[in-house]
């Protein structure tokens, strides 16, 4: 067990871990940039004041548009040491979501990198403000509250400032954060509509994140591997508080392919990863040379089917560690511990986190059942709701304080978490009721299959099918009436799938998630029922 940081602001986290490990690194770039917590402290203040010359301050909002580059996290810092509050932007954004944005958060200075790999982010911005390539000043009718624009990159427009222009100014006033600030606004991918805006706390943030690295059993000299973007709640929530709050170093990858993340990895020695579904397929499938070179890692997270932990086994990180959680819960709300016997970490997500509370409801009624499977509700470290949302707010907590997350789950005898479907997800055909998790976990394990996503379709005679979608992997055919006899000779017949889809790739939202909803109109629109 770590000694919990003092700190209760990100700010006076950096000053913990600069003055007590000044020359430990705690950020490391792609391109090999590196920090140390002195390093890191000293670029936060510096920021910090060329941004206090731009007006920032107490209570104001600082849009943060960049990939992950060293210099996201001393800005996101100094924003944050000026008791203002970083609003976290999706770099996949398209300029109509980019106006959305702007108006939603309304930022006094928006930081925005040149481009994110071969997506040039001025394009975006000159769409949606051609105003900053006119000589300052400048205003802006559409966004009253945005007074400037810093500029990360070589390309500056006019009316921008360059981020290297912050740098070499310090001033000596206090901090004016505080544990009960909100620290980062972070957007929820909007599926069915816009993004939700969930402010999360400073204090929260690092309380929840200290928890999460716990479980993984990080120290200082743990090397933490991130591919996710640092603006989902997987990265800034999670990632970098667990890293952090342990004073360890979080190597940061900016674009991510399988082959750059075994190279990064190799060469920083990287002790733990944060790993998603689709990275664990990606990195299972290169060669045995290639995955020999991930021998470094020991631990990470991920959030994960069996067969997907079996994946991160095969590729030699023992102590993976399985998670449940959202935004709203600050990342993670239940970890499974990386000493608990692989078997429970394959088919469970793991005890709640300490500050943690876990219940279970009746999705129809909001009744509360003993241990589920029924309506997954979280409280402790969790969100105290949408940003101008009181409709919605309304509907996802409680009068008591309780997020009503929208997924099924059961609590398991030694009290961990197991995750059933969203409630959404979960398919009724004959009025019994198919967790699409358990149809995938199976099809998964099917030789040549390399994703499957499952979901329902409308039926005149059942109310609902199960259909599949299956993605082979390259150079391999599916057989489409082939694996459903495999399926009819292996599990329930209420399970096994009426239709299967076979598809070059999935459909992915912009923030990189399975389209779930797309699968659901392509298999809808093929249904009887539909007329197809």
């Amino acid at each position: 067990m770590s000694q919990s940081p003092a700190a209760r602001t990100l700010p006076d986290l950096v000053r913990e871990f600069s003055a007590a490990t000044p020359d430990a690194e705690a950020l490391v770039s792609t391109d090999g940039d590196r920090m140390t917590y002195a390093q890191l402290e000293r670029s936060m203040l510096e920021v910090s004041a060329g941004l206090r010359e731009q007006g920032i301050g107490r209570g104001d909002t600082v849009g943060l548009l960049a990939p992950n580059l060293i210099e996201w996290v001393p800005t996101a810092l100094a924003v944050q040491e000026l008791g203002a509050r970083v609003a976290a932007f999706n770099t996949f954004v398209k300029p109509l979501e980019l106006v959305f944005l702007l108006e939603k958060s309304q930022c006094k200075t928006l930081v925005v990198a040149d481009r994110v790999g071969r997506h040039s982010l001025l394009d975006v911005l000159s769409e949606v403000l051609p105003e900053l390539w006119e000589a300052p000043p400048w205003t802006a009718d559409r966004y009253p509250h945005l007074r400037s624009v810093v500029l990360l990159g070589a390309d500056v427009p006019p009316g921008a400032t360059p981020w290297s222009a912050l740098l070499g100014k310090q001033d000596s006033l206090p901090t004016a954060s505080s544990p009960d600030q909100d620290a980062v606004i972070v957007y929820t991918s909007g599926s069915t509509a816009r993004p939700k805006a969930v402010p999360l706390e400073h204090g929260a943030l690092v309380e929840n994140g200290f928890g999460i690295g716990e479980r993984m059993q990080l120290t200082a000299q743990d090397r933490v591997w991130l591919g996710s973007p640092l603006f989902w709640s997987y990265g800034v929530a999670n990632a970098l508080m667990a890293t952090f709050t342990h004073g360890a170093a979080l190597v940061l990858q900016t674009d991510y392919t399988p082959q750059a993340a075994v190279d990064l990895i190799e060469r920083e020695r990287c002790t733990a990863a944060y790993l998603l579904p689709a990275f664990l397929r990606d990195l299972g499938a290169l060669p045995d040379d290639q995955k020999s070179r991930l021998s470094s890692l020991e631990t990470g997270l991920t959030i994960g089917r069996p067969d997907e932990i079996d994946v991160a086994l095969a590729l030699g990180i023992d102590g993976i560690c399985n998670i449940y959680g959202a935004t709203e819960t600050y990342g993670n709300c239940c970890v499974t511990p990386r000493e608990m016997p692989i078997e429970l970490r394959k088919s469970c997500q793991g005890p709640p986190l300490p500050g943690v509370e876990v219940r279970f409801s009746d999705p129809d009624t909001g009744e509360l059942v003993p241990e589920g499977p029924a309506m997954i509700e979280v409280r402790g470290y969790t969100t105290r709701g949408y940003l101008g949302e009181p409709e919605l707010n309304a509907k996802t907590f409680t009068a008591d304080g309780w997020y009503r997350t929208g997924d099924l789950g059961r609590l398991l005898a030694d009290g961990s978490l197991q995750f059933v479907a969203r409630a959404t997800d979960m398919i009724k055909t004959s009025g019994i009721n198919v967790s699409p998790a358990e149809v995938e976990a199976f099809i998964s394990t099917i030789d040549g299959v390399a994703q499957c996503v499952v979901v329902g379709a409308p039926d005149l005679r059942r109310d609902e099918i199960v259909v599949a979608f299956v993605q082979p992997l390259p150079g391999r055919a599916i057989d489409p009436d082939d694996l459903i006899g495999h399926c009819k000779r292996n599990i329930a017949a209420f399970k096994v799938p009426s239709r299967v889809h076979v598809l070059e790739s999935m459909p992915l939202t912009d923030t990189g998630k399975i389209a779930r909803l797309e699968l659901r109109r392509i298999a809808a629109d093929n249904s009887p029922a539909a007329g197809g």
